[in-house]
């Protein structure tokens, strides 16, 4: 059996006095959302302070993220909708980071380029994300579930992410990200298309 990853413990705990409350978890994925909408907003401003602040409320979004499917399991209050609306969440924030990164170096060495960049780079974690999700509906959440590691995942990463400013870092992770989220694009359209198809009645 899989171990519950460290942060989906501890957003667990800290939710878990919400679990009668009037608070649902559509009110969570909510400040989730503007969170990771403020942390795109301040990436985009480019200045040292704005995007150190961005930095660490991406991070923060992240953790945002395990809160209001620890709440929905606990309280009994999923829905459809709520899954729906958790997944456009993380598609919007992710796709916004990227394009917004790029716009906030454009002063740099790339010039306007950063913004295609950015945009290129948000455009395939979109198609990544769609095309995870409908592996999800096809063949359940097992379909996409990420290598787990002594209660690490492999977007743990993530939470490093404040890191990357502090060592002048954000132009080589959008060279990487220009490079890598086209690649495991391609690689995620190729499982996609490898999956097999639902019997027709």
């Amino acid at each position: 059996m899989i171990a519950k990853p460290w942060d989906a413990q501890l957003a667990y705990w800290l939710i878990k006095p919400l679990k009668d409350s009037w608070v649902n978890p559509n009110h969570l994925t909510t400040v989730r959302l503007l969170t990771g909408l403020a942390a795109a907003v301040a990436l985009a401003v480019g200045n040292t302070i704005w995007v150190n602040l961005g930095a660490w409320l991406f991070a923060l979004s992240n953790f945002l993220d395990h809160t209001d499917g620890e709440l929905a399991r606990l309280s009994g209050k999923s829905s459809k909708w709520g899954h729906h609306y958790d997944l456009a969440s993380d598609a919007i924030i992710h796709i916004l980071l990227f394009v917004c990164m790029g716009y906030g170096l454009k002063e740099g060495k790339f010039g306007w380029w950063a913004l295609v960049m950015g945009i290129v780079s948000g455009v395939s974690v979109a198609c990544i994300f769609h095309l995870r999700n409908q592996m999800e509906q096809r063949l359940g959440k097992d379909a996409s579930r990420q290598p787990n590691f002594a209660g690490f995942d492999i977007e743990d990463v993530l939470y490093l992410f404040p890191i990357v400013p502090l060592l002048n870092g954000l132009e080589p992770l959008l060279i990487a990200a220009t490079i890598g989220a086209p690649t495991f694009a391609i690689w995620v359209i190729w499982q996609f298309w490898t999956l097999p198809q639902p019997e027709s009645n």
